[in-house]
């Protein structure tokens, strides 16, 4: 089993619950690539704004990603999920083909319909039909990056004889969040890769989900290993300052406590653990990084 971890963003993902900078993305994505992690991920938000109103800003994620596929040489990279009501598909097929160019083919294109209505409404994007675009948009984006020359009329998105030139030097497998049945037809349509999440100690919960996608692979006459299982799951650090707003599901135990509670979801079925840490520092990377070693020991 992959075990990755998410970046900071934005918001409070920095030291002390600040507002993250370039070095602070820089020191925890460093922290992953050389401590023997898998992957790292970005969410992909304009802004955040809580029941109350506050509103939390956010660095784009995009921009950010192209940076450490730079300063990074091993682990594989995405986005925890790019939301298609940001970016035009062409637009979008293009970007993953240079990023991919820049990593040397780590990038994992993860994808999703949006869901924050207050960041829609703040930068004038529609809040109708999500999931009918995003239909129409990942139909455009996979096929794409998966070399064909496109050709599209939708309802919300068209492309005329749309190519990737110059092709992506890998082929860059698609992974797509979302666990309703319209969302996981798509996934059993278009998808290597699929992502369940946030969670703290393997249960019946995740359980079910992943059954979700066993389902829908049945369903659409896919063999049931044909997407990887990808599972989101927030662990917090004891020994560090808590974050402002710790998760009341992450997992807190010592490192061999982590390990066995990661070879669970090993059990589970899942491939892929993208871990959340609290707080999003390298001493928490390198404490993941221990616990993925002692899961082979």
């Amino acid at each position: 089993m992959k075990i990755g971890v998410m970046l900071p963003l934005g918001g409070e993902d920095g030291p002390g619950g600040t507002m993250p900078g370039w070095r602070d993305v820089r020191a925890v994505a460093e922290s992953a690539d050389q401590s023997g992690l898998d992957s790292v991920w970005l969410a992909d938000h304009f802004l955040y704004r809580d029941p109350e109103g506050r509103v939390y800003g956010m660095h784009e994620s995009w921009t950010l990603l192209s940076a450490v596929a730079a300063i990074t040489t091993n682990v594989e990279l995405g986005n925890m999920v790019l939301c298609a009501s940001f970016r035009d598909p062409g637009l979008t097929a293009k970007m993953a083909a240079t990023l991919d160019e820049v990593s040397g083919g780590r990038l994992i294109l993860g994808v999703g319909a949006g869901w924050h209505d207050p960041e829609y409404e703040a930068f004038g994007l529609p809040t109708d039909h999500r999931v009918g675009r995003f239909e129409e948009w990942l139909e455009i984006v996979a096929r794409m990056v998966r070399g064909e020359t496109v050709t599209f009329d939708g309802t919300y998105h068209s492309v005329r004889e749309a190519v990737l030139d110059p092709a992506p030097p890998h082929q860059i497998p698609i992974l797509i969040a979302g666990h309703r049945p319209r969302m996981m037809r798509l996934v059993a349509q278009w998808a290597d890769a699929w992502n369940t999440a946030w969670y703290g100690a393997a249960d019946d919960k995740v359980d079910e989900k992943l059954g979700l996608l066993r389902d829908a692979l049945d369903t659409a006459g896919r063999p049931a290993d044909a997407v990887s299982a990808t599972v989101g799951i927030v662990v917090s650090d004891p020994n560090q300052t808590a974050v402002p707003d710790p998760d009341a599901r992450a997992l807190n135990g010592t490192v061999p406590e982590l390990a066995e509670a990661f070879t669970a979801y090993q059990k589970l079925g899942v491939d892929h653990l993208i871990v959340s840490p609290e707080p999003m520092t390298p001493q928490s990377v390198e404490r993941i990084a221990e616990a993925k070693q002692l899961m082979g020991e």
